[in-house]
C-alpha cells in the first residue's frame, strides 16, 4: 500500500511539472512616439546640435525588458538602448532623420519579438522643406545569391515628410560603391540585366521637388 502511495505522489508531481508549461514568449510592442514619417518637434533642447527625445511604445505582454534600436539614416550608425519600461529618453542630433524599432525580451526566454520600424525627422532649425528619408531597399535583400537568370528586379520604398518625391536615381554596378547610373525613375522598382558569376551592388538616390536628395545604403547580391 505504501509503495502504491509513493508512486501516486511521484506521478502527481510529474503531472504538475508538465502542466507548468514554462514562460510564454514576449509579444511585439506597438510604437507610439515619435510619430512615423513625421517631424519630431517635442525634443528637449540640449545644445545647438542635439536634443533629447523621449521614445514611447505600448507595454508588451510577457516582457521584462526592451531593446530600442536606433539608426541615424544619414550616417547609417546603429545604437541599441535598453529599458525596463515602455519609454526611454535619448539624446540625438537635430535636423537628422532616424529610424527605430523595439525588441521585447523576457528573462530566460530565447525568443524575442520585434515591433514595426518607424522613421522620423528630428527637428532642427526651421526649414522650408525636408530632405527625403533615405530609401529602404527591399529586394534583392542584402547578400542574396541567385542561380542563373538574365535579369533581376530591384525594389525599394521612399518616404518624405513633404510628400514631394519626384524621382529616384538607381545606381547599379559590379563595383562598390556603384557609380553607373542605371536609370532615373518615378517608380519603386527597376528591372536590371545580370550575368552569371558576378556580384552586383546597388543604391537609390531619392530626389524631391525642392532639389533635396538622400542616398540609401548599398546592397549587394550575387549571380552564380
Amino acid at each position: 500500500m505504501k509503495k502504491i502511495s509513493i508512486i501516486l505522489i511521484v506521478l502527481f508531481a510529474l503531472g504538475c511539472s508538465k502542466d507548468d508549461g514554462g514562460n510564454p514568449n514576449p509579444v511585439a510592442a506597438l510604437l507610439s512616439f515619435p510619430d512615423n514619417n513625421q517631424e519630431c518637434t517635442q525634443g528637449l533642447e540640449i545644445s545647438s546640435t542635439h536634443s533629447k527625445v523621449t521614445f514611447r511604445w505600448s507595454p508588451s505582454v510577457n516582457t521584462d525588458s526592451y531593446d530600442l534600436v536606433l539608426k541615424n539614416l544619414n550616417t547609417q550608425n546603429i545604437t541599441t538602448h535598453n529599458s525596463l519600461v515602455n519609454e526611454l529618453a535619448i539624446t540625438i542630433e537635430k535636423g537628422t532623420p532616424y529610424s527605430w524599432y523595439v525588441i521585447s525580451k523576457k528573462t530566460n526566454i530565447l525568443e524575442t519579438a520585434q515591433s514595426e520600424t518607424w522613421k522620423f525627422y528630428n527637428a532642427g532649425d526651421p526649414i522650408e522643406s525636408y530632405t527625403p528619408f533615405p530609401a529602404d531597399l527591399i529586394s534583392p535583400t542584402m547578400g542574396s545569391i541567385f542561380s542563373g537568370g538574365t535579369s533581376q528586379t530591384l525594389s525599394w520604398d521612399g518616404d518624405d515628410i513633404d510628400n514631394d518625391i519626384i524621382s529616384y536615381d538607381v545606381y547599379f554596378d559590379t563595383v562598390s560603391p556603384p557609380t553607373n547610373l542605371e536609370d532615373n525613375t518615378s517608380a519603386n522598382s527597376l528591372n536590371v540585366t545580370v550575368t552569371a558569376v558576378n556580384t552586383y551592388y546597388w543604391r537609390v538616390v531619392t530626389k524631391d521637388s525642392q532639389g533635396n536628395s538622400s542616398q540609401s545604403e548599398i546592397f549587394q547580391f550575387r549571380v552564380e
